[in-house]
């Protein structure tokens, strides 16, 4: 009887990331409070999409200007969330050597504001790549509270190396 000897079939990275914390969100972007503006991602799929969460509190300090009478999350950090989002994906899916780069913004296109954002929603802000071509990556976001779509944008940016 010949046995033959057992090969390991070859490790395989995750491609999938349940959740990642603030911790570990700090470490892939270089952004702090208080323009930090996602608090955690989920349902991370390397190189191809994920979710942020971003939790609205009455004490952000846009708030104090945007408008004290009725406080509404600024669009443009909308975006600034999608693509903080985006970074992160990046990030993860290129590992370690490209954690605390700087990545810029190249383009954002489509950009729709669906209904104001106040304290106490939830932004689940969920990022799709739509292309990638050596450092420049380019998306396509939606912000949604409560399952509704809130804002969107397609954007590009470029991770410096």
């Amino acid at each position: 009887m010949d046995q033959k000897p057992e090969t390991q079939a070859p490790v395989q990275e995750p491609t999938h990331i349940e959740a990642v914390d603030i911790m570990r969100i700090m470490e892939a972007i270089p952004h702090r409070y208080p323009f930090l503006l996602i608090d955690r991602m989920v349902d991370v799929e390397l190189g191809a999409s994920a979710v942020g969460v971003k939790n609205v509190s009455v004490n952000e300090p846009f708030f104090q200007g945007h408008f004290p009478a009725r406080p509404v999350m600024p669009g443009v950090l909308i975006v600034e969330a999608m693509a903080q989002t985006a970074a992160t994906l990046v990030v993860l899916t290129l590992g370690k050597a490209f954690e605390g780069k700087l990545v810029y913004f190249m383009t954002i296109e489509n950009a729709k504001f669906r209904r104001p954002v106040g304290p106490g929603d939830q932004l689940r802000i969920h990022v799709v790549k739509e292309r990638q071509r050596a450092n420049v990556w380019k998306f396509k976001g939606v912000a949604r509270v409560d399952g509704v779509s809130v804002a969107e944008a397609t954007f590009s940016a470029m991770i410096m190396e």
